[in-house]
């Protein structure tokens, strides 16, 4: 499966962005896809993941009550609403197919990934 992330740019602290992801080469369906970010000089931060019906299965304390995971499996196509964000959310945001791993959920097939910039 092939992932497409759109809908990055900047906004001011409290703004709000809706990011997109749309797959093509399979039906995405079949998967549990999610988001994950990662800033200039800084680790992997996985944000979430939903499985194959759209229930959620993780979400990360630092995104929890702000950003809202969906998806919807007839568009082939998987959201992340992030509201009310701050100077710690800026980074490259990036949507994959997920699994539980042994010590987090891991994370597959990301596409190239969309630029979230957030100004004081």
């Amino acid at each position: 499966v092939q992932l497409v992330e759109t809908g990055g740019g900047s906004v001011r602290t409290g703004g709000s962005l809706r990011l997109s992801c749309t797959a093509s080469g399979d039906n995405l369906e079949y998967y549990a896809v999610g988001w994950f970010r990662q800033a200039p000089g800084k680790g992997r931060e996985g944000l979430a993941c939903l499985n194959n019906l759209g229930a959620t299965a993780f979400l990360a304390a630092s995104v929890e009550g702000r950003f809202t995971v969906s998806r919807d499996n007839s568009k082939n196509s998987v959201y992340l609403q992030m509201d009310n964000l701050n100077t710690d959310d800026p980074a490259v945001y990036y949507c994959a197919t997920c699994w539980a791993g042994i010590k987090e959920y891991e994370y597959d097939d990301w596409g190239q990934g969309t630029q979230v910039t957030v100004s004081p």
